[in-house]
């Protein structure tokens, strides 16, 4: 589709490749089927494709994409500067879990922490602190060694990503949010425990940022959809089967999907809004610190109202 020979025409084009005239036919099928306006030209001794400059911005992304599917070079998303510190946050995870497990073995102060913090379908709209106390409850050893493991693996990642205070804070209001959400979708006699929604919301914490960055890069469609997809992977690997499950007293057997799909998603929600706003923006550890306190005191909060019933 050639430019108008008009002199004006000629004045404004703007030139948008260069080579030898193979090369520059070849970019000019590639304007073509996008129906952009193009005139081959000679230029010092080369071969260039000039188009009007309205069109300059269209037809550049144009061969920047063929250039991309054609070579196979990638652009890399942006370099993400790791946060110090990521190995206390999970440190505390640890111990958070550890010492409720310690507790609700031996019945602290004369309570049922399993049935006064689990999730339960019945009370949990008024009783809005289970959302939280379940995240902290397991039913069995295997089943607490297991969120260890992957929440310490998930949650390092996502300490280093957006620093432990953070990280952290907003993997549990992800997973609360979630376990909260499960109690209004829930049939009555529905109850839960475990870390397991927590877990899964680090990983879509991690999925939707890596997700919402690479969106903005010009690569093949699976490039930018692959950490979609491996964060799919992983929660349907993980978080639909072995023994992850939440389900308490007959069904211990039974694997909380749901729990883990709405941990994952809100985690996702988290993770895209972070990356599309640029957060954290800055290393202070202020921040931090604020964000976690509140995340140990929001844990605090809740078992205290759960005990006192």
């Amino acid at each position: 589709m050639p430019l108008d020979d008009g002199p004006q025409e000629r004045l404004g084009a703007v030139v948008v490749f260069e080579g030898s005239r193979a090369a520059c036919a070849e970019a000019a099928l590639v304007l073509e089927a996008k129906s952009l306006p193009y005139e081959l030209a000679p230029l010092a001794g080369r071969w260039a494709l000039l188009t009007a400059a309205p069109q300059s911005a269209a037809a550049l992304d144009e061969l920047a994409r063929y250039a991309v599917e054609r070579h196979g070079v990638h652009p890399r998303p942006p370099a993400i500067v790791t946060f110090p510190g990521a190995g206390l946050g999970t440190a505390l995870f640890i111990l958070v879990l550890l010492i409720t497990a310690y507790c609700t073995g031996i019945q602290a102060f004369g309570a049922d922490w399993l049935a006064s913090g689990s999730l339960d379908a019945r009370v949990g709209t008024q009783e809005w602190w289970r959302a939280i106390t379940a995240l902290t409850l397991h039913l069995d050893q295997a089943h607490l060694l297991g969120n260890l493991l992957f929440g310490a693996i998930f949650g390092t990642l996502a300490g280093g990503a957006f620093g432990p205070g953070i990280a952290w804070a907003s993997i549990l209001a992800a997973g609360a949010c979630a376990n909260y959400l499960e109690t209004l979708i829930s049939p009555p006699e529905h109850r839960a425990v475990g870390a397991s929604t927590a877990v899964f919301a680090a990983l879509g914490l991690l999925t939707g940022f890596s997700w919402r960055l690479r969106l903005t890069l010009a690569e093949q469609f699976r490039y930018r959809w692959g950490p979609l997809f491996a964060g799919v992977f992983l929660l349907a690997m993980l978080g639909t089967g072995g023994d992850s499950g939440n389900g308490t007293g007959a069904a211990a057997e039974h694997i909380d999907v749901l729990g883990h799909g709405l941990g994952f998603a809100m985690g996702i929600g988290v993770g895209w809004t972070y990356a599309r706003l640029g957060l954290p923006r800055k290393r202070r550890r202020g921040p931090q610190v604020i964000a976690g306190v509140a995340a140990l005191a929001a844990v605090g909060v809740a078992w205290f109202l759960a005990l006192r019933r």
